[in-house]
């Protein structure tokens, strides 16, 4: 849904007139709205920065969100999609089962396995084999995302390993995958916030998370 603004006519007292919120505000505007504290790679990261998208519940409050972090992923299928170094940082609010705000059922808890299946869905909408037929996308795509779906729901299995990364200046353990289309990982921070991310050409390994302090420096 569009946001707009009423503004008054310049110079017109008493008359009013709609300027359209540009696009950019209104992202801003969505990450601005979230009831808890963003999370995004440390002040050690000195690249690129910018914004994805939120998630958001029928009622519209903010769920969830991601950070982008190096090169801006591209659909191209050539090879120089594989050089991209890019990772970006999932935000999810802790919660538990609850009923939606519309009265109308109920939104299930989020959890560290929210986390990692929103990284390893995301990954997976930014990467697919380069010699992947266009029709057969959709296919590919369905079945990576149910798989992704199963290996978030079993983080003990062993998919995962266990990579210890700071959060805020101090280390927190991580649920860790690596497959031939990036890496996922997933974790809880403080703030009532679950922490996922994903990438590629970038190495998960020397990576720090913090808060963010002003995410309009992302716009």
């Amino acid at each position: 849904m569009e946001t707009t603004s009423r503004v008054g006519a310049e110079g017109v007292p008493g008359t009013a007139g709609t300027e359209e919120v540009p696009a950019a505000r209104r992202i801003v505007d969505g990450y601005l709205a979230a009831p808890f504290p963003w999370y995004a790679l440390d002040e050690a990261f000195t690249g690129p920065r910018w914004l994805m998208q939120v998630g958001t519940a029928a009622d519209g409050t903010v769920q969830h969100g991601s950070l982008g972090h190096g090169d801006e992923p591209s659909m191209r299928t050539d090879a120089g999609a594989e050089k991209q170094r890019f990772a970006a940082v999932v935000t999810v609010a802790s919660s538990p089962v609850r009923g939606s705000g519309d009265g109308t059922g109920v939104l299930d808890a989020t959890s560290v396995s929210s986390a990692a299946w929103l990284a390893g869905s995301g990954l997976l909408a930014c990467t697919w084999p380069p010699q992947l037929d266009h029709s057969l996308r959709d296919d590919w795509l369905d079945q990576q995302t149910e798989t992704a779906f199963e290996l978030a729901d079993d983080l003990d299995g062993s998919a995962w390993s266990v990579l210890s990364l700071p959060v805020d200046g101090a280390p927190v353990p991580f649920h860790y995958r690596e497959s031939e289309f990036g890496w996922v990982l997933a974790g809880s921070a403080h703030g009532g916030v679950h922490i996922g991310a994903y990438g590629r050409g970038m190495s998960a390994y020397g990576l720090g998370f913090s808060v963010v302090g002003d995410i309009t420096t992302y716009a």
